[in-house]
């Protein structure tokens, strides 16, 4: 038996097939350079948040991007409902997924920590 439930092959599925709708279909300037991280589907598959991130850095028009994709569900649903075979296409809400920017963050933060303490460590010397 898989390792995977159906929900979980059905959150992939999804997740390859938006990605390619967004890519080649949504032609809005206020959404540049989309990219689908991760896709959570309700056990009935009836309803899927789909976690995104962007090229731009600034929050205004992140939140932006993120209204523009949930005001387009409705057609990106209707194109995701002609290339997946499936009798449920699942309701789409999308969400900001701030990961990897605080995963970058982070990381940022370690790397001048230690910078920090090798330059006292250099001036005790």
């Amino acid at each position: 038996m898989s390792n995977f439930s159906r929900s979980d092959r059905f959150a992939q599925q999804l997740q390859r097939e938006i990605a390619m709708i967004l890519q080649r279909e949504i032609k809005d300037p206020r959404v540049v350079m989309p990219t689908v991280s991760d896709v959570e589907v309700s056990r009935d598959l009836a309803y899927a948040k789909v976690f995104i991130t962007f090229l731009l850095e600034d929050s205004d028009g992140l939140d932006k991007a993120v209204d523009v994709l949930n005001e387009a569900s409705g057609y990106i649903r209707s194109l995701l409902g002609k290339r997946i075979s499936s009798r449920i296409t699942p309701h789409l809400k999308f969400v900001l997924d701030t990961s990897t920017s605080e995963g970058m963050r982070m990381s940022r933060l370690v790397n001048e920590a230690r910078a920090e303490d090798e330059r006292k460590k250099n001036q005790e010397d």
